[in-house]
């Protein structure tokens, strides 16, 4: 069963944070919703249709930026109060905006989750939770990892109210009270949690930074995964969730919106399994959606806000399609008096800017003139993706994007990503120079382009800064410096667990250093460790390369260190950046190594299946010309032999394919070469003599020689 939806858009306000528009109950089975909407310049801006316009219910003076907002009331009424929280501070609105709470939650950082439910008041700052009842404090937990968003079950099942946490470290965590009363993995770092059943039930939905959708149920004491939606296709991120039966078909769907303007409905078939019915892509990334009636009586709608304001309905009434100005006689009057006001709205802003850039010009030749530096908002993002071990870096302006200088101190690959249709431009560089950069890249974009994704793949070991200079199509000319850092062991991700039968080398420190010194080597090595020392004594962190499918074990504590890894080059790298950061702050360290040889045997087997495919990937495409240029000449390709027919076929593949992985042989080589130089370095003998041997039998390559080369040498 598919369905047709048709986009109207409704209003704009300021940028929004996600999750911050929602529907008010409605008055009427049928009847149409008002919407609540928040943004970053501190207005709440609630408005209803009337007369196909959208008429302003209340609207609120600016004031500190809005990071939530939320519905309430009292359990077993319509859920119509508005809570907002910007900062440490939280608000309360009735549905008509006469302002009947504010709370100060005292917290040392700013709110970014909420949830309300009843006299209960639920709270997240980075990686603080707090629970209010009435305005006075209840619970509070410190977590490990940084906090996306929070949610609350109440049923018959559990006795008592249950936050569950989404955290950054892959876990959902599900309280007791200020205890932690068990957690669930999930496939990816979860960024918000949404209640399937809005009236209760014991179930959770999740979204991930890494765009998968799942479900769990909440236990007592433990939780069930019911199913998980992969992300196949590489879509942007899971901001917002919401459900509503949007189908018609007495099931609720699942309603999504992503970081890269993809809104998707999930329905459900016999199988209770989620399929994909519907999917529209809007142009900025969804920051939230809710499913209701809002334009319309009786005609259901997917209603969502994106990051620059813009309110943007999904509806399934049929619109007619608007007649050019030569058939107005065919419009309805109201066609015709919407577009008269519109006309006259259009004359008005087109006055206006005519008299705004006068006052401009005089102000800016006066001998008193100040010049004034134009403020504009980034949400920028910079995460490793797990599929091709590539960091992609997004960056989102409100509003047109003129140019985005790259600039690097470390080399780094920039890869072709489908989506983008800026030019980009190389300027050369000269690395030798002290403080010199890898890379100068320039993407020139085209108009009205607000959104920008690349991807860059960066080489273990080398380590420093990306920044990215955004300078948008504003007057005067202004640009916003961003900065990204690129760490030692840049393509490791955090996992939940390793496989410990594997052949481990071994790494241990020993020294007069604290817990916090050494979980700050720890995050200046590696990605995804939080920034805040963990509580306890002692911590284990595991994490796999995203590139190799290696892994490695990180267990420290004060004064002493461990870490275990399956590839020797890892170990290595990391012996090399913990003895500088102990030398910068005069600490002694006492390293010692377990080195096992069967672990470099094991990682050349790992890498021998991806190095054989580039291996013949490469060959493929130097024979694609040829092969053209003998069709070319013979009129058909019948003469060739099937291997090469499939060459000319699946070329165009091929080329892609090869386009968007460039250097991908010689970063092989790289890690090989490394490896080699690694493995007899902890043996104190230099091999660097011998690295060209090495590259003769990669040229001719065969995993049994040179294994018998690693083993000579």
């Amino acid at each position: 069963m598919e369905i047709h939806l048709n986009r109207v858009d409704y209003m704009q306000v300021g940028v929004t944070s996600q999750k911050t528009m929602r529907l008010l109950p409605a008055l009427g089975k049928k009847a149409t919703q008002k919407v609540a909407i928040a943004d970053h310049e501190g207005v709440i801006t609630c408005f209803g249709m009337k007369k196909g316009e959208a008429a302003p219910v209340f609207k609120t003076l600016p004031g500190r930026k809005i990071a939530r907002l939320d519905l309430g009331g009292a359990v077993g009424t319509p859920q119509e109060k508005i809570f907002v929280c910007s900062g440490s501070e939280v608000r309360g609105f009735t549905k008509k905006g006469k302002q009947f709470l504010t709370f100060e939650a005292n917290l040392t950082e700013s709110i970014n989750a909420m949830h309300v439910s009843g006299a209960d008041l639920f709270v997240c700052a980075s990686y603080i939770y707090n629970h209010y009842c009435d305005c006075k404090d209840q619970d509070y937990y410190l977590s490990g990892d940084k906090i996306n968003d929070i949610t609350c079950l109440s049923t018959e099942n559990l006795a008592r109210l249950v936050p569950v946490l989404a955290c950054q470290d892959r876990v959902l965590r599900v309280l007791q009270g200020s205890e932690l009363a068990y957690d669930i993995e999930v496939p990816g770092p979860p960024s918000v949690l949404e209640l399937y059943n809005k009236d209760g039930g014991d179930e959770i939905l999740y979204g991930t930074a890494d765009g998968k959708v799942g479900l769990v149920q909440i236990g007592e004491s433990s939780a069930v995964p019911k199913w998980e939606i992969d992300n196949e296709k590489k879509k942007g991120g899971i901001l917002c969730i919401d459900t509503y039966d949007i189908l018609g078909d007495g099931v609720n769907d699942i309603l999504v919106g992503r970081d890269d303007g993809t809104v998707e409905v999930y329905g459900f078939d016999s199988s209770s399994e989620p399929t994909l019915r519907f999917e529209h892509v809007l142009s900025e990334s969804v920051t939230s959606i809710q499913g209701g009636c809002v334009g319309k009586e009786s005609y259901d709608e997917v209603l969502t806000a994106t990051y620059t304001g813009w309110v943007t309905g999904l509806t399934t009434e049929t619109l007619k399609a608007e007649a050019g100005p030569g058939d107005e006689v065919k419009m309805s009057k109201e066609t015709q008096s919407k577009v008269a006001a519109l006309r006259a709205e259009l004359e008005q802003l087109q006055v206006k800017v005519l008299q705004g850039r006068e006052k401009y010009q005089q102000t800016s030749q006066s001998s008193t003139a100040v010049s004034a530096v134009p403020v504009f908002s980034i949400n920028d993002k910079f995460t490793l993706c797990q599929d091709d071990a590539s960091y992609s870096l997004t960056l989102e302006v409100q509003t047109a994007i003129d140019n985005l200088l790259l600039q690097s101190d470390v080399p780094i690959d920039l890869l072709d990503v489908d989506k983008n249709s800026a030019v980009v431009s190389f300027s050369e560089c000269d690395s030798e120079q002290p403080n010199g950069n890898f890379l100068l890249a320039t993407y020139r974009c085209q108009a009205n382009t607000t959104r920008l994704e690349l991807k860059v793949r960066s080489i273990e070991g080398q380590y420093g800064t990306l920044q990215a200079y955004i300078t948008p199509r504003l007057q005067p000319k202004t640009c916003q410096v961003r900065q990204y850092q690129i760490k030692p062991l840049s393509l490791h991700q955090r996992t939940h667990s390793i496989d410990q039968t594997r052949p481990m080398n071994r790494l241990s420190l020993v020294g007069q250093f604290s817990f916090a010194e050494i979980h700050s080597w720890v995050v200046f090595c590696l990605p995804e460790v939080p920034e805040k020392t963990p509580a306890g004594d002692s911590i284990t962190f595991h994490f796999h390369n995203t590139f190799l499918g290696t892994q490695l074990e990180a267990t420290y504590c004060k004064g002493e260190g461990h870490f275990k890894s399956d590839n020797i080059s890892t170990i290595s790298i990391l012996s090399d950046v913990l003895s500088k950061e102990a030398t910068k702050r005069k600490i002694n360290l006492n390293i010692s190594y377990d080195i096992n040889d069967e672990s470099v045997s094991h990682t050349l087997k790992m890498i021998h299946p991806k190095l054989e495919y580039q291996l013949l990937l490469a060959k493929k495409v130097q024979l694609v010309d040829a092969l053209k240029e003998l069709q070319v000449h013979e009129g058909n390709a019948d003469f060739l032999i099937p291997e090469y027919r499939n060459i000319l076929d699946e070329s165009a593949h091929l080329l892609e394919e090869y386009k968007k992985q460039p250097a991908h042989l010689e970063r092989l080589y790289g890690m090989i070469t490394d490896l080699f130089i690694d493995k007899f370095k902890f043996k104190g003998q230099n091999v660097k003599t011998k690295v060209s041997s090495l590259l003769e039998i990669l040229d001719n390559y065969d995993l049994k020689s040179l294994l018998e080369f690693f083993n000579e040498a």
